[in-house]
């Protein structure tokens, strides 16, 4: 009896040890490679389509066919003057209609945006919670389901197929509730001091909304002018269906008739994306400082 029992311990005595669990260390590192690594090719996602519309802007239709991802050699600003030079006038036309639009947009939305969130800020807990909930339909509802039904208010007002009907459609729409939300969300911020000082020296609403309340609110400002401006610059539905393929035309619209419907002149079509994209980012980068202020200080409170 004793034999076989110093047999197994002898046996389990050989066998071999579990393999020791990796050091901490190396499972940080292989973590934080990956994570560089997802975050690189997320970043090639978002980057190319630029790149591939900058380097075809100076490349003929030859060159685009062949290798549309290689760089121009020579360049050539050809398809830029020739998308200038459209007889349809493309680009001037379409340009000058959606700066239009989103300037106008913009500035009917933010006033409109701030003063009732200055309204709503001096309610009470529950009537804020309450209409916030409903402009959270605003931002909920695609704009596609309430797209008709616009149609037909336009239409019954006889705005239909005009700029101040887009305008209008563009103010009623989720950009007012966007304004709404981001406005709301920094008058948390501002101190009910500063207002109530402004009104025991006998200043009233308008004056303190306005001369006060504005100015601290100048970083969700250039938030909102921002979102807004890039989302009314880039929306191709309303322009569509609200002015109609012709009775108006926006910038992406325009984009959309540059597409032939047999074959497409792929260097003209993207001269004309590039001349389309120098205002948002002028635009950007004039306001860059205060849209990083606006999104870091929202995001403190």
């Amino acid at each position: 009896m004793s034999a076989p029992t110093s047999s197994t311990s002898q046996r389990r005595s050989t066998a071999p040890a579990p393999p020791a669990p990796a050091p901490r260390g190396n499972r940080r590192v292989w973590a934080a490679g990956s994570h560089l690594a997802a975050a690189g090719l997320l970043t090639l996602a978002f980057v190319s389509p630029i790149y591939l519309t900058i380097v075809n802007a100076f490349k003929t239709q030859n060159q685009i066919i062949g290798n549309p991802a290689a760089l121009p050699a020579p360049p050539t600003t050809h398809d830029l003057t020739d998308a200038l030079s459209r007889p349809d006038r493309i680009i001037q036309i379409g340009l000058t209609n959606s700066a239009v639009t989103v300037v106008v947009s913009v500035l009917l939305v933010i006033p409109l945006g701030a003063a009732f969130s200055f309204w709503l800020a001096r309610r009470s807990a529950r009537l804020r919670r309450l209409v916030l909930a409903v402009f959270a339909a605003g931002l909920m509802i695609p704009p596609a389901v309430i797209l008709l039904p616009t149609i037909r208010i336009l239409t019954y007002m006889r705005l239909d197929h005009t700029y101040p009907g887009l305008i209008l459609a563009n103010v009623g729409g989720g950009y007012l509730s966007f304004a709404v939300f981001v406005y709301s969300g920094f008058l948390r911020s501002i101190p009910g001091e500063i207002v109530e000082a402004a009104t025991m020296d006998g200043a009233g609403s308008m004056r303190i909304w306005w001369k006060i309340v504005m100015p601290l609110l100048r970083p969700a400002t250039a938030t909102v002018a921002i979102f807004l401006s890039l989302w009314i610059w880039n929306d191709f539905m309303n322009p569509q269906f609200i002015l109609g393929p012709l009775k108006g035309q926006t910038i992406t619209t325009g984009l959309y008739l540059s597409l032939g419907q047999y074959s497409t002149n792929y260097a003209q079509l993207f001269g004309v994306m590039l001349l389309a994209a120098v205002i948002p980012v002028a635009g950007y980068l004039a306001l860059q400082k205060q849209f990083i202020a606006g999104l870091t200080t929202g995001a403190s409170k």
